[in-house]
């Protein structure tokens, strides 16, 4: 099965640091998701989880990943960055088919 997202190599290090140094347990994956509709649109989820039944498994730049077999269409195509500046960081979910209005 085709691996629906990539990491970029600064969200791949963060997630093996966290994985590394936060207590996350051995036999937990990267769980990516959306949660749905509104107004606002489809915002993306990142967390740690066990694989469950309807779970798709995929190993990302040596990070195991899981998605929920319902979320994988929304996830098609999709980025995971992470950015650090003086007054935030934090994991990004980027579609690199989109492009950029000039006014971002």
């Amino acid at each position: 099965m085709l691996i629906p997202i990539t990491i970029t190599e600064k969200a791949e290090a963060e997630i093996k640091n966290i994985m590394a140094n936060k207590n996350i347990p051995t036999d937990y994956f990267l769980r990516v998701g959306v949660k749905g509709g509104g107004c606002g649109g489809m915002s993306y989820k990142l967390g740690f989880d066990k694989p469950k039944e309807e779970d798709q498994q995929f190993d990302i730049g040596g990070i195991p990943v899981l998605i929920e077999k319902k979320h994988y269409m929304f996830l098609m195509g999709m980025q995971i960055d992470f950015f650090e500046s003086d007054e935030a960081r934090g994991f990004t979910f980027v579609n690199p088919d989109i492009p950029k209005r000039h006014d971002q």
